[in-house]
């Protein structure tokens, strides 16, 4: 679900088992990617997973770090998150989206090889497109409730909305 020049290319880890046999991204009952791109601003409506064709129409693209399906992140391996995050910068490079938003900080800081990063709006750029890591909607991920969680995502869609190619959002970057 992907394509040139969009506002927010949004990737997750890899597909879960749910995900690799319907074909949706986040299809597991109980994820709150859904709900929370809705209450962030980023969607009018509730998208059901069977739905993410739509995203294009927002400026939204989605994909994944690594192609294997798991039934949880951590059987993956380091270096498939590094191979991951290496052809996700190609992939970026290729689409030029305004913002890569990286679904989970703990696959942004295993691709990246960032293991200080933090929630929020990175100093990493590929080319000209700017990076965010947003906290990771699975269920599972107690520290963040699906309101915190959309405050986070409505902080990434304003910084989007703002600055165009070429241009610059106000946003703040956190120090380490």
């Amino acid at each position: 679900m992907v394509a040139d020049g969009l506002r927010v290319l949004l990737c997750g880890f890899n597909p879960g088992l749910m995900t690799a046999a319907t074909g949706h991204h986040f299809a597991r009952p109980g994820n709150r990617f859904w709900p929370v791109l809705h209450l962030s601003g980023f969607t009018p409506r509730l998208l059901k997973p069977a739905e993410q064709p739509e995203l294009l129409s927002h400026g939204l693209g989605i994909t994944n770090m690594v192609a294997r399906a798991t039934a949880r992140a951590d059987e993956l391996t380091a270096e498939e998150y590094a191979e991951g995050g290496r052809l996700l910068t190609e992939k970026v490079t290729r689409l030029r989206p305004r913002w890569l938003a990286v679904v989970g900080v703990t696959a942004y800081r295993a691709a990246f090889g960032d293991r200080t990063a933090r929630v929020g709006p990175q100093e990493r750029t590929i080319g000209g497109t700017r990076v965010w890591v947003l906290p990771n909607p699975s269920g599972l991920n107690a520290h963040w409730t699906a309101a915190t969680m959309a405050e986070e995502f409505a902080r990434l869609r304003e910084a989007a909305d703002t600055a165009g190619h070429g241009g610059s959002a106000s946003v703040t970057i956190p120090s380490s």
